[in-house]
């Protein structure tokens, strides 16, 4: 890991680096999803069955693309009992925090005669990407389905890469039927993405795609938004751990490698005000990446956005860490909750040296799928409100609009829009004898 003395020039440095990492800067991929795109839209399953081939050496057609009942169900023969066992204490605790994010209309009602409100309802359906490739995440499965659920949604479309083998990773599947996916499809990157936002023969056009995924399927997402909803732009992992001479190295060694190791282009950063700290840390680092099994990823992505930030004082570092705005935000220090409450930029923020990211991950409740790329500073967590929509009311009986048209009238003239002001005027004409 890089060890740096934190000042405004190594801080900006460091956004400029960290920044590079988006998929708002690969415009050389572009051309190539939005032709994956226009293939799907306009040759449907046969695009999409080719790209399935191609990609994930698996042929497929419209016979074998949705996973039936005897794949789940040799899944749940395959997948180990004690994961099974976890995931449905997981969604206990999922459902439970994402429960206390439910929202109901209102309605206000005054004696002037006017009804205003906000109705709230569910969207139709919503497509779920669940990655595949270097690793299977079940636990991105129950973190996309779990809200949609609470909140409402009919329909839930699950696509996900099968192996070459045509096959679901059992445990995918498994966490998806716990969760309560409708329909899940073997189909994966740009091609699965541009399935769900136009349908396919096989595949259903959905209102809404969710899930992170890797440059090509976060492309996909930003080509489509417009035709449908879409949670946000997932770049990659990354972890920020603000630390000071209280803290543990040997956590916040195995914390920083806990995102790392997600691919080369994750980001861990630790932010400490105590250089006695920084070096245990990068010791405790060494002797970790020796002994785990994706060492190769390790080692890249630390050598690529792996930062050490060494800071003047508390109030610096803490400045740096609502500048970088990182996704995932731990904080061990003597007063981890004081410090907490001068954080202004973070998708999650976990307190204290027990409140390990990976916490978060699979099992507390809070959603996983964060803003990454500092867009923390504008978007938040996936949520129950990710999968509703609103309506608003008005209702004016007669004789409150009468002491406030020519209010409306005034306001519309004033904007040369005449059809709109007569609109109002006509219900107040005076009829001729």
């Amino acid at each position: 890991m890089k060890v740096v003395t934190l000042d405004e020039n190594s801080k900006q440095n460091l956004l400029d680096e960290l920044l590079k990492r988006s998929p708002n800067h690969y415009g050389e991929f572009t051309e190539r999803v939005n032709a994956i795109i226009e293939d799907v839209k306009k040759n449907k399953d046969a695009a999409l069955f080719s790209y399935t081939e191609r990609f994930d050496g698996a042929k497929l057609d419209s016979s074998s693309i949705r996973v039936n009942k005897e794949e789940i169900e040799e899944a749940y023969r395959e997948v180990d009992p004690k994961l099974l066992e976890v995931i449905r204490k997981a969604l206990v605790n999922i459902r439970s925090y994402h429960e206390k994010q439910r929202r109901y209309s209102w309605f206000d009602s005054k004696p002037d005669g006017t009804l205003l409100g906000q109705k709230i309802g569910p969207i139709a359906s919503c497509g779920v990407y669940v990655p595949g490739g270097k690793a299977v995440y079940p636990s991105s499965v129950l973190m996309n389905v779990a809200p949609a659920k609470v909140a409402g949604v009919e329909r839930i479309v699950m696509t996900t890469p099968p192996g070459k083998d045509g096959k679901v990773s059992p445990n995918t599947l498994v966490a998806a039927c716990e969760a309560g996916v409708d329909e899940i499809y073997k189909a994966g990157g740009a091609q699965a993405i541009a399935a769900l936002a136009f349908g396919t023969e096989s595949v259903p056009k959905v209102d809404k795609i969710v899930g992170p995924g890797n440059i090509y399927v976060a492309l996909a997402k930003k080509a489509v938004y417009g035709y449908v909803s879409i949670d946000s732009i997932a770049g990659p992992s990354e972890i920020l751990v603000l630390a000071d001479e209280t803290a543990n190295p040997r956590y916040v060694a195995a914390d920083l490698l806990s995102q790392a190791e997600h691919d080369e282009m994750a980001s861990a950063i630790l932010v400490t005000t105590s250089k006695e700290l920084a070096d245990q840390v990068q010791v405790e680092i060494e002797g970790f990446v020796q002994k785990l099994s994706r060492k190769a990823i390790l080692e890249k992505s630390l050598e690529n956005y792996g930062y050490i930030l060494i800071a003047e004082n508390l109030d610096e570092a803490i400045a740096a860490a609502n500048e970088i705005a990182s996704e995932h935000l731990e904080i061990v220090t003597k007063d981890p909750f004081q410090v907490m409450t001068k954080i202004k930029n973070a998708g999650a923020i976990f307190i204290g040296e027990n409140s390990s990211e990976p916490l978060g991950d699979y099992f507390a409740g809070p959603n996983h799928i964060l803003p990454t790329n500092g867009t923390a500073k504008f978007f938040s967590p996936l949520s129950v409100d990710d999968f509703i929509k609103k309506s608003s009311i008005v209702y004016y009986s007669r004789e409150a609009l009468e002491a406030v048209h020519e209010d409306i009238e005034t306001f519309a003239k004033a904007e040369q829009l005449t059809a709109h002001a007569n609109s109002i005027a006509v219900r107040f004409e005076k009829k001729e004898d």
